[in-house]
């Protein structure tokens, strides 16, 4: 294998970067280069770099094919505010998703399954969060702004100094504990825009297992399909 055998590396030119960096990517290389350097710079910089390329390039297609491997669209979904799992299907329909709650049964399209059981998961998340939080704020007497269900890749919730709430809509796949954890913890900023003592000290007295919750939730993975698109 040569670097011709590899896909073409996206060149982006950053104001903000000092020097040649590359990242090998599962579907992409990416080069990231300041706007001085000049392309024969970048091509000797490439050039270079050809071992590191190959050998970064044949370990993620190797991680992709075990994943690939790996990837079963699951037939049972728990959420938070359910106490029994859904069970799903993946059949030939029009729609997306379809959820009955009755039979605690969902369809997903076979068309793009993936796709869609996450499209289902990010309107329920929309459907029940806002309302969930309106409750947790109202046991511990931390009014809010405004609620948005967003996705995300690297907090499960915020709270602006207006007190509008952001909760990510995977909390709907957690356990309820959890998903209680982050709204009281985005609650508590509406009172302590901080996470000094007095802020955590308001978290205890609405979670007493905080600790315990926190540590589940930062050592907790989403489903490999949540990240598909």
């Amino acid at each position: 294998m040569t670097l011709a055998d590899l896909p073409e590396i996206q060149i982006i030119r950053n104001v903000r970067s000092t020097r040649l960096r590359l990242r090998v990517e599962p579907h992409q290389i990416r080069l990231t280069a300041p706007v001085f350097c000049s392309k024969s710079q970048i091509q000797k910089f490439i050039d270079q770099s050809e071992s590191w390329l190959l050998e970064t390039w044949n370990k993620q297609q190797s991680q992709v094919i075990q994943k690939n491997e790996s990837k079963v669209l699951p037939v049972e979904l728990k959420l938070f505010n359910q106490s029994h799992p859904l069970t799903i299907s993946y059949i030939t329909q029009k729609q997306n998703f379809i959820l009955n709650l009755d039979s605690l049964h969902l369809s997903i399209s076979d068309r793009q399954p993936e796709v869609y059981l996450k499209a289902f998961v990010i309107q329920y998340a929309k459907d029940y969060l806002p309302h969930y939080l309106s409750q947790i704020s109202n046991e511990c007497d931390l009014p809010f702004g405004l609620c948005a269900i967003r996705q995300p890749k690297t907090r499960w919730g915020s709270c602006t100094s207006k007190h509008d709430i952001m909760l990510n809509s995977g909390l709907v796949l957690f356990p309820k504990e959890i998903t209680r954890y982050v709204a009281v913890h985005e609650l508590a900023h509406t009172k302590h825009f901080d996470h000094s003592q007095h802020f955590w000290s308001e978290v205890a007295k609405h979670d007493a297992n905080f600790q315990q919750h926190r540590k589940i939730l930062k050592t907790s993975s989403m489903p490999w399909w949540w990240w598909w698109w």
